[in-house]
């Protein structure tokens, strides 16, 4: 029997939200690398009309991760990764006094939430840490090449 592995990462995107990067950025540098919990709380306090669509995301990758694990216990995960990129601006143009028209940019953004777990997190760091590295050897053998390389230039006149 083969058992499957786990995903450790869950993530959701929100894309074309009408607000300026700058604005869902002010929101995303104060839930990142929190617990879930945390984030629900910070997010239903927070006076910016960016938080609400950022909780609506939290939302669904909290959905998805209780999908995609089978667990429905979310006091578990943490936000891993959140980002804001910046999306279309879409160019109006405004009447103005005597028929003339000034351009108005209306910005939207793409935001993405990842979201782990953090006994499946654990369990990999560990993992790695019983592997033995095979890379140091070769690493201080191309350091000291290096520096023996050098060397040879600076002595030329």
């Amino acid at each position: 029997m083969v058992l499957k592995e786990k995903k450790r990462e869950v993530y959701a995107l929100g894309k074309h939200i009408p607000m300026s990067a700058d604005k869902a950025r002010r929101v995303i540098d104060q839930i990142r690398g929190r617990s879930f919990e945390d984030t629900l709380m910070i997010l239903e306090l927070m006076p910016y009309r960016a938080s609400y669509p950022i909780l609506k995301l939290v939302y669904s990758v909290a959905a998805n991760a209780n999908y995609t694990t089978d667990s429905s216990e979310s006091n578990f995960f943490f936000i891993s990764k959140a980002e804001v990129n910046e999306g279309t601006t879409v160019k109006k143009f405004k009447p103005r006094a005597r028929g003339r028209s000034y351009p108005r940019k209306r910005h939207t953004c793409h935001i993405t939430i990842v979201l782990k777990d953090k006994f499946l997190d654990d369990f990999a760091l560990s993992d790695n840490l019983l592997k033995k590295s095979r890379w140091k050897k070769n690493s201080i053998a191309i350091a000291d090449s290096d520096l023996n390389n050098r060397r040879d230039l600076w002595d030329k006149k």
